[in-house]
This record gives structure tokens, sequence and C-alpha cells, in this order.
């Protein structure tokens, strides 16, 4: 398996100190003070305006990102980013509309651009991801911020430190990013 490298700097425009990694890092600012632009090599990997994986996220593909404020929109700097590792194979998850896996469910297996519209469902506010990687969004058709998930419970998004707590689209992250 290939194995994902982005390279973080200090400042806009690939300038200042940089930083250089290929796994999960929960606290940046222990190799840079700041974070304000990156260049990922290979792979994929989600980056967090907030330690510890939390907080707005964003996924970055392959490519140069001169001043990721500006494109993404996130409040602060980068200050924690996770690989995504490549998956091949089914995906599953399984939605609910409250939290705690509660109300109503329904199982996935493919990209859902509107969960009200399919399913009749107002919000998803937890889930179980059985199988593959996801991006959760908060708006329909793949809108507004987005979270990161790979399998596992989710009784509460809020927990997780997300300002929304319920989602309306979710879409795999498919073989594109290794």
């Amino acid at each position: 398996m290939t194995m994902g490298k982005i390279i973080f700097y200090e400042d806009r425009n690939f300038q200042g100190r940089h930083y250089e990694t290929s796994s999960d890092c929960p606290e940046l600012t222990s190799y840079l003070s700041r974070c304000h632009s990156c260049r990922v090599e290979s792979g994929c990997f989600m980056v967090y305006d907030r330690p510890n994986f939390m907080g707005n996220q964003y996924l970055m593909r392959k490519g140069e990102y001169s001043d990721y404020m500006s494109m993404m929109g996130m409040s602060d700097c980068i200050r924690s980013c996770r690989t995504i590792p490549a998956h091949r194979g089914s995906y599953k998850m399984k939605i609910y509309e409250k939290e705690n896996f509660s109300g109503q469910s329904n199982e996935l297996m493919d990209d859902c651009d509107n969960i009200q519209d399919r399913y009749r469902m107002s919000d998803c506010m937890s889930c179980q991801v059985q199988d593959g990687q996801w991006l959760m969004y908060e708006q329909p058709h793949y809108r507004g911020k987005m979270m990161y998930l790979r399998p596992g419970e989710y009784r509460s998004f809020r927990d997780m430190g997300m300002s929304s707590s319920k989602f309306m689209s979710m879409k795999r992250i498919t073989d594109s990013c290794h």
C-alpha cells in the first residue's frame, strides 16, 4: 500500500519552516508555530483547525494549497491532520435520525446527496460505519462543513467538536485518493 505524504508550511505560499509527514498528527504546533499552506505529494489527508482531529475539517487531495484559509474558509490555521487509508471493497454505514442510535434508521452502501429526499429523514445525528471511509456534509448535495468518518460508532456528532450536530448528505471516499 502506498503511503500518503503531506508537507505543511508556517506561512502562505509555501514559505517559512516546514514539516513533512506520512502519518496522523494530533498536534502540528509541536513542529510548527502555525500552518498556513501545504502541499500534498500523494494520498489524501483530512486537516483540522483544532488539535486532536477536532473542529472544522477539510479533505486534502494531491495538490498545492498556497493559502488554505481563503480556499477552505477555515477560521484558523491547520492544527492537526489524519491520513486517509486506501479502501478496497464494500462501503456500509447505518445512519440514525437522533443521537445514541435512536429514531429512524437507514443503511447506506453508496453516496446519498440528500437524506430528506431519499429516506424522508429530517436529520442524521449519529451513525455506525461498518465498512469504508466516508465524508458527511451538513447540507444536501455535499455542501457545507464536512466530517470524516472511518469504521466505528459515532453516538453524537456534537461530542466530536462539530458546530453542527446533524448532517444531510454522505459520500464515500473512493480509491481516487491513492
